[in-house]
C-alpha cells in the first residue's frame, strides 16, 4: 500500500506511570522489540522476531510509553524515501503523492498523521532529519554515544544513532531525556549529557546566540527552500541572535566520503545474512556458496545489493587505500572544519534538505540523485555531532525544514534555537 506507515501494529504496553505515561510511541522497524517482528523493511528478515528489547525500547516501557507499532522504513535504512522497503512505500501524510523521506519515513509519517504522539527513528546520514523536514515535524539526531545502539540492527556502526521525532521541539527533547544515557550493553555510550534535562532547554531564548551559516550548504538548494531558510534566520535575528555566513570547505567531499564509509560498513554488517546464521533460507539446494548467493539474490532489494557491492569493492585488495582510506581522511578533515567553526559560533544552520519532498517514484531510476539529496545532512554524521530539524514553513505548499548543528554533546544549544524558531 502506498500509504503504509506501520509494518506491524502490535501494542507494547509500558509501565503505569513515568514521564511518558499516556503517550503513544511508534518505533522504527530496525529497533529490536522482544516478541514482535523486526524486519528492517526487508524480505530477508520478514519473519524475524527478536528475543530481547533494544535498550531504548526498555527505557520507553519503563517511562510508561505505549508502543503502538513498528514503522515502515527503507530496507536496512538504505534510502531517502521509504521506497526501497520490501513492503511498499509510505506516502507523505501532509503532501499527497510525495515521499515522507527516509529512511525513517514511517516514523515521521506516523507523527505527522497523528497515528502516534512520538516516534523513534535512526539517523545514519540524515534518516531522522530528512523525513522530519519532509513531513513538517521535529527530528533530533543525537551526538554519537549519547543514546545506546544496543538492539539496533546495524547498517553503518560508526555513523548511526537512534533519536526522537515529535510534533514539537519540547516533546522531542522530552523523549530524548528518556532514551539518553550510558548503557553497559554499548561501549560507545558516554556519561556526558546523560542527565542534561533537555526538555527545559526548549525555552526559545536565543538572545546573544551566534549562528553560522555554511555557504556550501545553502548554495544549490531549491529557490523556495532557500527563501524559507533566510526567513527563519531573519526571525531568529529579530529575537536577538546574530547570523553570519561561514565556510566549511571540506563539506564538498562529504557525500562521497560518507557513501564510501557507509557502504563499506554495510557490506561487512550484512554478510551475516546468509540464510544460515540470519535471514530467510529460501529452501535452496546446492552447496553453501550457491545457497548463500541465491538467498541474498532473492531476499535483498536492488538498493541493498548495490551498496553491498560498492562497499565490498571499496574494501577489496588494491582499492582499500584508493577509496576507503581517502574517505576516512576526508572525514578527519571535515571534523577539523567543524571544530574550527565552533570556535567562532555557537551553532551552525542550513536547510535540512536542499529540495521539498520528491514525488513518489521520482528518484528510483536515479540513485545518484537520491545520494546527492543528503548533502546537507551527512556531514553531521561523519563528524558525530548533534543536529535538529525543525519546520520552517512551506514552499509551493510543501514542507521545508531548517537544520541546526551543535558541537559534540551540544544538544541543549540546538534544542534551544530550534524552539525559538517554533
Amino acid at each position: 500500500m502506498s500509504d503504509q506507515i506501520f509494518i506491524t501494529e502490535e501494542i507494547i504496553d509500558g509501565a503505569d506511570d513515568g514521564p511518558l505515561a499516556g503517550t503513544t510511541v511508534a518505533v522504527k522497524d530496525n529497533i529490536s522489540t522482544e516478541g514482535v517482528r523486526t524486519t528492517c523493511g526487508s524480505a530477508m528478515l520478514e519473519e524475524y522476531v527478536p528475543p530481547y528489547d533494544a535498550t531504548v525500547v526498555t527505557r520507553l516501557k519503563e517511562a510508561g510509553a505505549t508502543i503502538v507499532g513498528k514503522t515502515n522504513m527503507d530496507e536496512f535504512g538504505m534510502g531517502t524515501t521509504t521506497e526501497t522497503s520490501a513492503f511498499g512505500p509510505t506516502e507523505n501524510p501532509v503532501a499527497e503523492g510525495r515521499v515522507p523521506g527516509g529512511s525513517s519515513g514511517g516514523s515521521a509519517a506516523a507523527v505527522a498523521a497523528g497515528e502516534a504522539t512520538l516516534a523513534l527513528g535512526t539517523d545514519t546520514g540524515g534518516s531522522i532529519r530528512c523525513p522530519a523536514a519532509f513531513c513538517g515535524v521535529v527530528g533530533i539526531k543525537p551526538t554519537y554515544g549519547l543514546v545506546s545502539r544496543y538492539g539496533l540492527v546495524a547498517y553503518a556502526n560508526s555513523l548511526e544513532q537512534i533519536g526522537p521525532i515529535a510534533p514539537t521541539v519540547e516533546e522531542a527533547a522530552t523523549l530524548l531525556d528518556v532514551i539518553a544515557g550510558p548503557d553497559d550493553h554499548d561501549a560507545t555510550t558516554r556519561e556526558e549529557g546523560a542527565d542534561a534535562d533537555y526538555a527545559n532547554a526548549a525555552d526559545g531564548e536565543v538572545d546573544g546566540l551566534d549562528i553560522g551559516v555554511p555557504t556550501e550548504l545553502v548554495e544549490g538548494a531549491d529557490e523556495g527552500v532557500v527563501e524559507r531558510f533566510w526567513d527563519a534566520m531573519d526571525d531568529l535575528e529579530a529575537k536577538g541572535a546574530t547570523v553570519h555566513e561561514v565556510s566549511l570547505p571540506s563539506v564538498e567531499h562529504a557525500v562521497e566520503a560518507y557513501y564510501v564509509i557507509a557502504m563499506s560498513e554495510a557490506s561487512s554488517n550484512l554478510a551475516r545474512y546468509d540464510g544460515v546464521r540470519y535471514g530467510n533460507s529460501g529452501g535452496f539446494d546446492g552447496n553453501w556458496n550457491e545457497t548463500f548467493s541465491e538467498t541474498r539474490e532473492e531476499a535483498f532489494g536492488d538498493e541493498v545489493k548495490r551498496r553491498i557491492l560498492l562497499g565490498t569493492y571499496a574494501l577489496s585488495a588494491g582499492y582499500h587505500d584508493k577509496y576507503y582510506k581517502k574517505a576516512q581522511d576526508a572525514r578527519a578533515w571535515l571534523k577539523q572544519d567543524f571544530d574550527s567553526a565552533f570556535e567562532d559560533v555557537d551553532v551552525l544552520s542550513s536547510p535540512t534538505m536542499p529540495t521539498p519532498p520528491f514525488e513518489l517514484g521520482e528518484s528510483l531510476d536515479d540513485p545518484l540523485q537520491m545520494y546527492l539529496a543528503d548533502a546537507n545532512t551527512v556531514p553531521v554524521n561523519l563528524a558525530n555531532l548533534p543536529a535538529i530539524s525543525v519546520p520552517a514553513g512551506e514552499t509551493d505548499g510543501l514542507p521545508v525544514g531548517v537544520q541546526f548543528i551543535g558541537p559534540k554533546f551540544g544538544e541543549k544549544r540546538v534544542i534551544r534555537v530550534g524552539s525559538a524558531l517554533e
